[in-house]
């Protein structure tokens, strides 16, 4: 499947949350040449550390997606004030839809329609009504989800997962959340890689495949 796509996207609420949920699968579309695209809808201001520029985000998620092989031209970053995308729903829908005219992905990466978090949940249910011809997969967010159904999996190596880790090293503003720690990063890919019989893996919720 993966190795008929031309162009995918991802939808990341706030930067680096498409790093953490497909990071590795991002690395191995581009190493495939496929040409992926970042949105990112929340440069998350009001959540920086002490100490940190406004732009601190917009600048760490070019590097980070650089990392993955994605070029600035293919990386869009919104700045919705984070855990107020539920006030900008429809804003957001229409964007998408936009978005979709415009560059016709043959798959659409987003977060899981169970995430706790509001801004995933606006993200989650507006990408599922923008993209109704296109397959959709919900990438993991372990730490908000209170269920996630394993139905798809990426088989990775192990130089898609450093680049992954290499790729969320770039956010030195959120290298205190215990999820950007590289071995939780690394166990994760080699627990959902072993169940499978893989070296490494993510896992994706499936919404909508077309073949």
């Amino acid at each position: 499947m993966i190795g008929d796509w031309k162009r995918v996207l991802v939808l990341a609420p706030h930067t680096d949350d498409g790093e953490f949920g497909c990071g590795g699968t991002m690395k191995r579309l581009t190493e495939a040449g496929v040409e992926v695209h970042y949105v990112a809808f929340s440069i998350a201001t009001k959540s920086l550390p002490p100490g940190f520029p406004p732009d601190t985000l917009a600048r760490e998620v070019r590097e980070a997606t650089a990392v993955l092989g994605i070029p600035e031209a293919h990386l869009t970053v919104h700045d919705f004030e984070v855990r107020t995308f539920p006030e900008h729903r429809q804003e957001i829908l229409e964007s998408l839809i936009a978005l979709g005219e415009e560059l016709q992905p043959d798959a659409v990466f987003q977060p899981c329609l169970q995430d706790l978090h509001q801004d995933h949940q606006v993200i989650a249910a507006e990408g599922l009504r923008a993209f109704k011809r296109t397959t959709v997969l919900g990438y993991e967010i372990p730490w908000n989800n209170l269920e996630f159904k394993y139905q798809w999996y990426t088989r990775l190596e192990e130089r898609h997962i450093a680049a992954k880790v290499e790729s969320t090293s770039k956010y030195a503003s959120q290298q205190h959340r215990r999820y950007a720690d590289p071995d939780y990063i690394w166990s994760l890919a080699k627990m959902h890689g072993t169940n499978v019989g893989r070296p490494y893996a993510e896992v994706f919720q499936v919404y909508r495949v077309f073949a």
